[in-house]
């Protein structure tokens, strides 16, 4: 798990240098500052298992064992991408992995996830399916819709809420009255709870009872995870609106120190070994980058293709 974490700290931060000289197109929306909440819950999962992810998807892809080649790669627009340089940032899927694609639209998800669920349970498989979204998304329409159906057919999804306290620019208190999101469980009669999201060894062993609950067919769960994204809601955004004071709070919690400081003081590993795993990292996100700046812009004749299914292309030529 403190591999996973650094490797998504160190991608990230290397996406943020890029795009800031102009080398990234499009928008980047990072994960710095909630990795703890990603990596605790894919620690859960099996390959088999699927998840839905955001706009800010990159720590969820890292943490599911996205291929950190391909990810750079697609955030540089290169044929060698995940989606062949025409997905970007925030579309990066791999289904071999259960990683059913990270997604612009805010809500998205939900729905995604709760069909993914449904399969698994008509196929008699005992895989689950974890939706991660944030506080502002669950004011969408899709947000409720997937709590009804999951829990009335007793899905085998996980909610996870990255709840980092702002919808875009919009602080939670001004968009719900509600304090947490959890509640919103209750009129679901689905099994819930707010737990601190900086924390990995929380985050994990909630949703690994939510993962076991699932996998038994006694249905979904919501989890609220309180968190803070240390940046802006996208690169380039100041943040203006996030008081000082707030944000220095938050950075004295973040997540990659505390779980160095659970390590070391529990005797399970060494600050030697942490910074030996750090520099190892640091090893595969320079080849990352490497593979990524020796890859080839896609042809241009290649922007019409995969647009449409194979089937759909067929009924067209009959």
């Amino acid at each position: 798990m403190y591999r996973k974490m650094q490797s998504i700290r160190k991608f990230e931060k290397t996406a943020s240098t890029f795009f800031a000289e102009g080398k990234i197109p499009g928008f980047v929306h990072l994960y710095i500052g909630e990795e703890a909440i990603a990596v605790g819950a894919c620690a859960n999962l099996r390959d088999d298992d699927y998840i839905t992810s955001t706009h800010r998807g990159h720590g969820h892809i890292v943490a599911k064992g996205g291929n950190l080649k391909y990810m750079m790669a697609e955030l540089f627009g290169k044929e060698t991408g995940y989606c062949k340089g025409k997905g970007g940032s925030m579309h990066i899927a791999d289904a071999e992995l259960g990683i059913l694609g990270a997604n612009g639209i805010v809500g998205a998800g939900h729905l995604i996830a709760t069909g993914a669920a449904w399969s698994a349970q008509y196929r008699g498989s005992d895989q689950v399916s974890v939706c991660f979204f944030g506080d502002a998304s669950t004011n969408q329409s899709t947000f409720h819709e997937a709590m009804n159906l999951a829990s009335l057919w007793k899905l085998p999804v996980i909610f996870v809420c990255e709840n980092n306290l702002y919808g875009i620019s919009v602080s939670q208190a001004r968009h719900q009255t509600i304090k947490d999101i959890a509640k919103r469980a209750e009129g679901y009669c689905m099994p819930s709870l707010t737990a601190d999201g900086n924390d990995v060894v929380t985050v994990y062993e909630h949703v690994q009872e939510a993962v076991q609950r699932a996998r038994n067919g006694e249905g979904p769960t919501l989890l609220e995870f309180k968190t803070y994204r240390q940046h802006g809601h996208f690169e380039g955004d100041p943040g203006a609106y996030r008081p000082k004071e707030e944000v220095e709070a938050w950075l004295q919690k973040d997540p990659i120190p505390r779980f160095e400081k659970y390590l070391t003081e529990n005797k399970l590993m060494t600050a030697e070994e942490l910074k030996q795993i750090e520099a190892e990292v640091d090893g595969e996100i320079q080849e990352a980058l490497d593979f990524a700046f020796a890859s080839d812009y896609p042809a241009l004749e290649s922007s019409v293709q995969g647009i449409y299914s194979d089937i759909i292309e067929e009924a067209r030529s009959r």
